[in-house]
């Protein structure tokens, strides 16, 4: 029975921490997403520009000029990133879904045994 109550608080820490990584997953995947939107919103506004409008990045505390190819092609390539960025977070996230499922299924397993006496 002491093994068994061992057991229990075992995977119960398991569960727990399971339940933190996921939280900590899906925060990422907000943030990605946020970032996605963002850069979608720089490139739209790309599109109203002509090639020689005047672009400028911050790097640093400084703005400094940068050719339109070049800065479109930069945010296009970021966005293909955050893309394949949500793509890994999201399978994280079915795989930590997967075992939080099995940890608790072996938990509800363990507290039947608990609670039935033998």
């Amino acid at each position: 029975m002491a093994d068994t109550k061992q057991q229990f608080e075992k995977l119960s820490l398991e569960f727990s921490n399971l339940q933190t990584s996921l939280n900590e997953l899906i925060e990422a995947r907000s943030k990605l997403e946020t970032q996605f939107q963002e850069n979608k919103i720089v490139l739209t506004e790309f599109d109203t520009l002509n090639e020689d409008s005047k672009i400028f990045k911050l790097t640093g505390p400084v703005l400094l000029p940068q050719n339109y190819g070049e800065a479109k092609l930069n945010v296009k390539k970021r966005i293909e990133f955050i893309e394949d960025e949500i793509k890994r977070v999201e399978s994280k996230i079915e795989q930590s879904q997967k075992n939080i499922e099995s940890t608790r299924d072996k938990l509800l397993a363990i507290r039947s045994q608990i609670s039935t006496p033998a």
